[in-house]
């Protein structure tokens, strides 16, 4: 009874330790902030500059129009 219940643990122990799926989810999500780290640096000014300027323009043109 001794043996089963040891090499039970043992199995259970084997593959719970060659279970790799939640390490991989971990990489892909520290690889995810990473891009969207890297570009949100890269946009941020131009993006921020090009919306700014985009609803300038409309706002003109609404007041112009109306």
């Amino acid at each position: 009874m001794l043996t089963k219940a040891f090499v039970a643990a043992q199995s259970a122990f084997y593959s719970f330790k060659n279970d790799e799926r939640g390490v991989t989810a971990i990489e892909y999500a520290i690889i995810g902030v990473a891009v969207s780290a890297i570009v949100l640096a890269m946009f941020n000014s131009s993006l921020s500059d090009a919306l700014t300027g985009a609803m300038s323009k409309i706002t003109s043109k609404i007041n112009a129009a109306g």
